[in-house]
């Protein structure tokens, strides 16, 4: 017989992960502003291996409009400048030998647009993973009154997992809005 309980959980956990990997792909589109988050999918080739950019150097934004990054060992600036220009940042480095500079350009209206078009449709397909996740979830209870569950419970757990469901569907909306607020402020 289904655990009710744990089941609603688990449908919760999966529907937090997907939450949390919206914020971590919103955090990567740039609106404008420096944020050292574009760069965490850039890795560099040091030493005979490939490593997230974080660990060849201290990477800060000093201005709004700015990204520093200083390399901790110098030999490995032309390594990150190209890993860099490898990348889907789409920012073209400058060097001064010591210090890689990343300047953030003011996006365009349509840029903009773009941008915000762009979030939505990341948005969307995690709406569409957290409905998959409440159907998968109304299926085991279902099949869980022919092992014996009473009915009113299963309509009280998928009552809990519309309410789950709902909450996450939100938690998206707000992600989107405020994302979308950042890249159409000017």
């Amino acid at each position: 017989m289904i655990d009710v309980k744990s089941t609603l959980t688990d449908a919760g956990e999966r529907m937090e992960m997907a939450a949390l990997y919206l914020e971590e792909q919103l955090s990567r589109i740039r609106a404008g502003r420096a944020n050292i988050a574009i760069l965490d999918g850039v890795r560099v080739s040091s030493y005979g291996s490939m490593v997230p950019l974080n660990q060849v150097a201290n990477v800060s934004a000093p201005d709004p409009r700015t990204i520093a990054i200083a390399p901790w060992d110098k030999k490995t600036i032309r390594d990150i400048e190209k890993a860099i220009m490898d990348s889907d940042v789409g920012i073209t480095p400058e060097n001064n030998g010591e210090v890689i500079r990343l300047n953030i350009p003011q996006p365009t209206e349509e840029r903009r647009r773009e941008l915000a078009k762009q979030c939505n449709k990341i948005g969307e397909k995690i709406k569409i993973e957290v409905r998959n996740v409440r159907s998968d979830i109304k299926d085991k209870l279902k099949k869980a009154i022919k092992d014996g569950l009473s009915e009113d419970n299963e309509k009280d757990a998928e009552n809990e997992l519309q309410k789950i469901h709902d909450k996450y569907i939100k938690r998206v909306e707000d992600l989107l809005a405020e994302k979308e607020k950042e890249i159409m402020t000017v």
